[in-house]
């Protein structure tokens, strides 16, 4: 397990190793339970607006993101209006893809139709098992329980979150943990 090996002597998932950035990040939030709806709703728009991008790209423009986007409280985004949206399109501190814009505003207001706390809804996906990764070979992209939440979240209004995106989701906030085996942050089980 040599490949776990950091330059600084910690056996952290390989592409933690890749960056300081990416180390500080898995070191210190990515498996990590994460409730609420704010804290949800910001890792819900940053995975959508990750799609077809590196991470560190989103991970490196996220305080950018929580200007532009009023600390991700879905009550303020739901408001948003046309002067807005061309506002977040100037911004190039974030990624400037319309449809992302749009489906992060519109997440938010599908957030607000919600009949249950987004906390809630999401987390009721989590797996009650799962099987700790070997490699980082051995980590999905999709599951059963992320294609549920994907199907779901699309019956209920929320947009760009497909079976890949809510995997993410799911590894980031927690929901599975992926790291995988000889990692320091694996949880023995």
């Amino acid at each position: 397990m040599t490949e776990l090996l950091g330059q600084d002597g910690v056996k952290r998932c390989s592409w933690g190793n890749s960056t300081p950035d990416y180390a500080a990040y898995h070191d210190e939030e990515w498996g990590t339970p994460l409730h609420g709806e704010a804290a949800l709703y910001e890792r819900l728009s940053l995975e959508s607006f990750q799609s077809g991008l590196s991470w560190i790209t989103i991970l490196r423009k996220r305080e950018n993101f929580r200007k532009a986007f009023r600390k991700f409280q879905p009550a303020k985004v739901a408001r948003f209006g046309d002067a807005d949206i061309e506002r977040l399109m100037a911004d190039a501190g974030i990624v400037r893809n319309r449809a992302k814009i749009l489906a992060a505003i519109n997440n938010a207001r599908a957030i607000a139709d919600l009949d249950v706390p987004l906390d809630e809804l999401l987390w009721s996906f989590a797996p009650a098992t799962h099987k700790r990764p070997r490699t980082m070979a051995d980590v999905p992209a999709v599951t059963d329980e992320s294609k549920a939440m994907a199907k779901e979240l699309k019956k209920r209004g929320f947009a760009f979150l497909g079976p890949t995106t809510c995997y993410a989701l799911m590894q980031a906030t927690g929901m599975v943990d992926d790291h995988v085996s000889g990692c320091f942050r694996a949880k023995r089980s």
